[in-house]
């Protein structure tokens, strides 16, 4: 008779690690997790991104996690694993999870283009790859522009190129090597092409701006960075086609790229929990009726977070690992699955944190509370691409209702600001 240890619940619940590589990374994380807890107050109170902490993942070899052994890192190559790690991470600080998350989500997107990219395209990532391997290769995605710059890749006349703009909400700034720079390439007889230019932080005509004062996620580095006539190499540039071609099959990448962030949102929400739970067992008078109806349902919701976020990951890494059939359909199924998931993690996140703050009162409305930085850092998961929540809206209605609509949201981003010069 199956009895009721923690190892026997499904691996949907987001428990387990579902390979050897996921349980060395988690072990490697929750050895840090004392000294990540140390200065994420401070962290989170100043601002301040956690430095210190990240050399101590490149020491061990947590920054090469996504790449795979043959390149040099620790080879964890499902979606499942490195959420679940970013869960075990986000419960203490996170912000610090979502950073990391930015070199995981490069490590597992440059990886399909060393398998399966264009030549150029995979010297490219193989020569990314190895330095994150060693953690002296730091690689942040730049995709979103400034409401003030549209950002431009132009040929410098030389057979290179130059790019110009300016890009926010940059995670892992400070320390970034290099930028995967999402950009738009007005070619003079052909379609505006988008682009994605990869530049280093050393490139002349590259500022990294201090100018992150959020909300939450405050130890994030989420920064500004700003282009002026950066030189880019010609073998340093990935074409992604052109903005007003729908192509489905790049949901996909977009899935891979993103998917695992719910386990921030995850942890976050498991965080509450466990300080409303523990403040509860402290106190000397059993908790009122209302009190213990909000603990229920409080972990309903939690029970049920969780198991979509799992049920999503792992449709997640069963269709990313089938090349096979139609591969916009893929795209569109794994979207899906992210889509529905992140909708009922955005809601019940923020109603669990909620109502953990209820559950412990009064002494949660400062700053100081942890539970204050978990509810900041919860709303944080509206705004993440793809999709914010009324871009989520729109994609799951029109799947449902066999609307016609453009799905690659940085595209369809791209041709509204090519519209708008």
């Amino acid at each position: 008779m199956m009895n009721n240890s923690e190892h026997q619940i499904s691996p949907a619940y987001l428990r387990e690690p579902v390979t050897e590589e996921g349980r060395n990374l988690v072990e490697l994380l929750s050895a840090r997790l004392p000294e990540v807890a140390a200065g994420a107050a401070d962290n989170d109170r100043d601002g301040l991104f956690p430095t210190d902490v990240f050399n101590a993942f490149r020491k061990d070899g947590v920054l090469g996690a996504t790449v795979p052994k043959e390149l040099g890192g620790l080879g964890v190559d499902r979606l499942y694993d490195v959420a679940l790690a970013l869960l075990t991470l986000a419960e203490v600080d996170a912000s610090t999870a979502l950073a990391l998350h930015v070199q995981f989500s490069r490590g597992l997107t440059l990886t399909y283009e060393w398998q399966h990219g264009a030549p150029q395209a995979q010297a490219l990532a193989e020569r990314l790859l190895r330095g994150m391997a060693t953690g002296e290769t730091l690689v942040c995605g730049a995709v979103k522009d400034h409401w003030s710059a549209v950002t431009t890749l132009t040929p410098d006349g030389n057979g290179d190129w130059l790019l110009s703009g300016r890009k926010t909400l940059v995670s892992m700034a400070p320390i970034a090597t290099d930028f995967v720079v999402y950009a738009q390439w007005r070619s003079e007889d052909g379609p505006i092409m988008l682009t994605a230019p990869v530049v280093s932080r050393e490139a002349p005509g590259l500022t990294v701006l201090d100018n992150w004062d959020g909300l939450g996620m405050r130890a994030s580095g989420t920064l500004d960075v700003v282009f002026d006539n950066c030189p880019v190499a010609a073998e340093n540039v990935l074409m992604r086609g052109p903005i007003d071609a729908a192509d489905d099959a790049a949901l996909a990448g977009q899935t891979v790229s993103s998917i695992t962030m719910l386990g921030i949102y995850a942890g976050i929400a498991q965080a509450a929990r466990d300080i409303a739970v523990a403040t509860c067992g402290k106190r000397s008078a059993a908790p009122a009726a209302a009190i213990r109806t909000l603990v229920a349902e409080i972990d309903a919701r939690l029970f049920a977070l969780r198991s979509t976020t799992g049920t999503a990951l792992a449709e997640a890494d069963l269709l990313s690992a089938d090349l096979s059939g139609d591969l916009a359909e893929r795209g569109r199924r794994m979207m899906r699955a992210f889509q529905y998931a992140k909708m009922i993690v955005n809601e019940l996140g923020l109603k669990i944190v909620n109502d953990c703050l209820t559950v412990v009162g009064g002494s949660t409305y400062v700053n100081t509370h942890p539970l204050s930085r978990l509810y900041r850092d919860i709303r944080a998961g509206w705004f993440m691409q793809p999709y914010t929540y009324p871009d989520g809206v729109d994609f799951l209605s029109a799947q449902a209702l066999g609307i016609a609509h453009d799905n690659d949201y940085m595209k369809a981003r791209a041709a509204q600001s090519a519209a708008s010069r």
